[in-house]
């Protein structure tokens, strides 16, 4: 079993939409049974709260639903146990990388990374940033498609 794990700050906008859409993506491919999916956030603002409504909103626009995500921090066994620790942008990936031990580094990337096509880094919060939640669908939809390639 190969494990997934989203991290943005709050685990309410970037990574549950992530996890929705690669957990789709996943199953569309028959691995839901070689690929665990789950997200995290980096600060315990959130913690079990849903996904951000516009989050969920433009989710289901594509036929996914985060609905029933709930949102949790980041904790030191997540660390350890998942193969892929996925930042959203580069703050995210520093606080990831101060609270890894140096054996478990090599895990954590930047998830455009998977990407590059994109010529973008980093996903955009759109909870308070200039660019929109589609905008984000769109991001994390096309490094989903080159996460699962690179697991296959």
């Amino acid at each position: 079993m190969i494990k997934v794990l989203f991290v943005c700050m709050g685990n309410i906008c970037r990574s549950p939409t992530a996890e929705g859409v690669f957990t789709n993506q996943v199953q569309q491919e028959g691995l839901s049974e070689q690929i665990y999916v789950d997200s995290a956030g980096t600060h315990n603002y959130n913690i079990g709260k849903a996904p951000d409504l516009r989050s969920q909103a433009t989710a289901l626009q594509h036929g996914i639903d985060i609905s029933q995500l709930v949102a949790r921090q980041v904790i030191a066994a997540d660390l350890v146990e998942f193969d892929y620790i996925l930042a959203m942008d580069r703050g995210n990936l520093q606080i990831l990388h101060s609270l890894c031990t140096s054996e478990n580094k090599h895990k954590i990337h930047l998830f455009l990374s998977f990407a590059s096509e994109l010529n973008v880094q980093e996903v955009p919060d759109p909870y308070v940033g200039k660019e929109g939640f589609e905008y984000v669908f769109n991001l994390v939809e096309t490094a989903s498609r080159g996460l699962l390639a690179e697991i296959s």
